[in-house]
């Protein structure tokens, strides 16, 4: 059973206190401060657009809440206060989706407006419309972006056999009890690498792609990531001259089919543990890594090599 250890209380402790330290200042360009919308764009200067309250306060999610819960609680609330909506329908601004939009009930039995599922929160550091001091804070606060490719989620990982998993200082996935940080789509659905895949090369999938529903092929164009992503570190190959996959420092991106829920991790135990394993942004570069997709043929398809069994 997952366990959330705890988390959130003490990620939060002083949070406030740093981002006030660290000067940030207003990067809004043009927030619309009287507008009769519920949530709207703003533009900032040093993250693009982002969603923000009818006042052009900006939002923010967190990582632990992949899952679509909402864990900040306690102190944590007091420095990222709830964002909610309670006149029922949401008034939505230009260039903003209302079916993204959502909510959630917390356990303190009050309601709270989801974007894509994240629960979203303001930041008590930020001083005035458009400011965006609280992205990036402790690694697990993001501000809200609607043209996000990918997200960021924190939690326990819990394999197919149900046991707790975590990455030990070698990379190796022992038994234990440990938040580990990876990438997920925008909907909360985990992503992982393949180890006996190389550089740009998916040696996994079949070429009728018969295995396909097990470990589906990921891709998606890559717009605006949050801030602890490098986009250069991003790329994306032909697999079998048909489908388009996204690789990560060279490797081949993955869904696992058994997860069915946002936030399970399942394949990380199939068929042992570390042959799948989820991609965290200091992820070693895939064996022959560079710049350049594919394996010497261009198609990405590992046809330059025998294919491992994966063991599942």
């Amino acid at each position: 059973m997952k366990s959330h250890n705890g988390i959130i209380k003490s990620l939060l402790v002083f949070v406030f206190i740093a981002a006030l330290s660290a000067g940030c200042g207003d990067n809004s360009t043009d927030p619309d401060p009287s507008s009769d919308f519920d949530v709207q764009l703003t533009s900032t200067s040093s993250h693009g657009e982002v969603i923000a309250d009818g006042d052009g306060n900006v939002l923010y999610l967190f990582t632990p809440d992949v899952a679509g819960e909402s864990l900040c609680e306690g102190t944590c609330i007091d420095n990222w206060p709830v964002f909610k909506v309670d006149t029922g329908q949401l008034a939505v601004g230009n260039g903003l989706q209302e079916n993204r939009f959502g909510s959630v009930m917390r356990t303190d039995g009050n309601s709270q407006t989801t974007y894509m599922g994240w629960p979203l929160y303001y930041f008590d550091g930020d001083g005035q419309p458009g400011s965006v001091n609280g992205d990036g804070l402790n690694d697990v606060w993001y501000v809200a972006n609607p043209n996000y490719s990918l997200m960021i989620a924190t939690q326990q990982l819990v394999g197919q056999d149900e046991n707790n998993y975590r990455v030990d200082d070698e990379g190796n996935y022992v038994e234990g009890e440990e938040q580990t940080s990876h990438f997920v789509d925008v909907e909360g659905r985990t992503l992982y690498i393949f180890i006996n895949d190389s550089a740009n090369t998916n040696n996994y999938t079949d070429e009728d792609f018969g295995n396909n529903d097990t470990w589906p092929i990921f891709h998606v164009d890559v717009e605006a990531l949050p801030s602890k992503m490098n986009v250069e570190h991003f790329g994306e190959i032909t697999v079998h001259g048909e489908e388009q996959q996204l690789t990560y420092k060279g490797w081949p991106l993955y869904y696992f089919g058994p997860d069915t829920e946002r936030g399970d991790t399942r394949g990380v135990s199939v068929p042992a543990p570390g042959v799948w394993p989820v991609v965290q942004t200091d992820i070693s570069a895939a064996p022959g890594y560079s710049s350049d997709p594919g394996n010497g043929d261009g198609d990405g398809d590992g046809d330059d090599d025998d294919d491992p069994d994966p063991g599942y």
